[in-house]
């Protein structure tokens, strides 16, 4: 089964390679989608693929990389649309 969720990441996110090492994770988990900073000072993104490996995604996402402190953590399901062919860092 397949899964679309769009996540956003407030904490020390940005600054400290938050969005390389989703990027990374999301390709290790074969998800796809995209990763972005956003102007709040947050970092949002949305991630499509199996269950399973969504589900693992949102779980690093409340770890973060290594210098990150992630404090909270969205998460909203949204309809599949099976729209991408990678998985993107956004400027």
């Amino acid at each position: 089964m397949k899964k679309r969720v769009h996540v956003w990441i407030d904490g020390r996110v940005q600054g400290v390679f938050f969005r390389a090492y989703m990027r990374d994770a999301a390709k290790k988990e074969g998800v796809l989608g995209w990763v972005r900073n956003a102007p709040d000072g947050r970092v949002e993104a949305v991630i499509e693929g199996e269950t399973d490996a969504v589900d693992r995604m949102v779980q690093w996402c409340h770890r973060g990389s290594p210098l990150s402190r992630v404090d909270d953590v969205i998460v909203e399901e949204e309809l599949f649309k099976d729209e991408f062919s990678d998985f993107i860092i956004l400027r």
